[in-house]
């Protein structure tokens, strides 16, 4: 169990009551509640437009609430911004390393802007290269780069200070099935070597399956069920898919690689779309 600055020991590294995002007219998050155990992976599931990467966003006090109120941490994203930042990383859809700069000089930065201890950084920094699979690749540029390999130098400058939770926008995003499940592979690491708490959205259905002890199905702003895969799926009958799943709960299927240059187109348009 994990324990706060306060001393109060937390159940849950992520809890949501009510919270709500209005853009205008346009409710994206309607009075959410949800709750996330320490060390658990839990997956967002929604369409494009669904409310996932608005939900994300509160979570990471990047956008604040209309109403409601969450605690990541122990502490609240209203109150104490600063705590819930200290204590999470964040990988967002968009590209966040920088292709003029070598692997190693990203997370150099990365280090820099987390306010790691000098002496620490290049312990931490190879220990996150070595993690990832990025040694042999440290000091070339990252617009040389794989998609997968950009993702995996992303997870690499987002858990370089050790944080509770992660929380990742689209993780695999544009990627082959190959970079993909090796993205796959080093979260379900980060769970068992550092009991990190991973929070992911997607609408990947294999996916959420592979990687998600729990996960919740987002539509039109709400949560429309809760539970884990394999209950989710026995609950529709016999040799039901998380595509039927999905069909079921949110009223149709989801629809929906490269170069450093492709990586980054996919991931605009993405975040266009919602």
């Amino acid at each position: 169990m994990n324990t706060t600055a306060s001393g109060r020991a937390d159940k849950f590294a992520i809890q949501v009551s009510e919270l709500t995002r209005r853009f205008g007219h346009l409710t994206a998050v309607d009075h959410i509640e949800l709750q996330v155990p320490y060390g658990e992976i839990f997956g967002l599931l929604g369409a494009n437009g669904a409310g996932k990467s608005t939900l994300i966003k509160m979570l990471t006090t990047l956008l604040p609430p209309t109403s409601g109120s969450a605690e990541v941490g122990g502490f609240s994203i209203i109150r104490s911004p600063g705590q819930v930042r200290r204590r999470i990383g964040y990988v967002s859809q968009l590209l966040s390393a920088d292709g003029a700069l070598t692997g190693y000089e990203n997370l150099r930065l990365s280090a820099k802007l987390y306010g790691l201890d000098k002496a620490e950084r290049n312990v931490l920094i190879g220990d996150a290269l070595e993690f990832m699979g990025l040694t042999d690749s440290a000091h070339k540029l990252v617009k040389t780069y794989s998609g997968g390999m950009i993702r995996r130098l992303e997870l690499a400058q987002a858990m370089l200070h050790r944080p509770a939770i992660l929380f990742l926008d689209e993780p695999t995003l544009g990627l082959d099935p190959v970079a993909r499940h090796t993205v796959w592979d080093r979260l379900l690491d980060l769970r068992r070597d550092y009991g990190m708490t991973v929070l992911i959205t997607t609408h990947d259905m294999e996916e959420a399956e592979t990687l998600c002890d729990k996960l919740a199905i987002l539509h039109k702003g709400r949560i429309s069920v809760v539970g884990k895969p394999v209950e989710l799926r026995a609950g529709l009958g016999a040799n039901k898919t998380m595509n039927d799943v999905f069909a079921h709960y949110a009223g149709g299927l989801i629809h929906d690689g490269g170069t450093f240059s492709a990586v980054a187109q996919t991931r605009r348009t993405a975040h266009r779309l919602g």
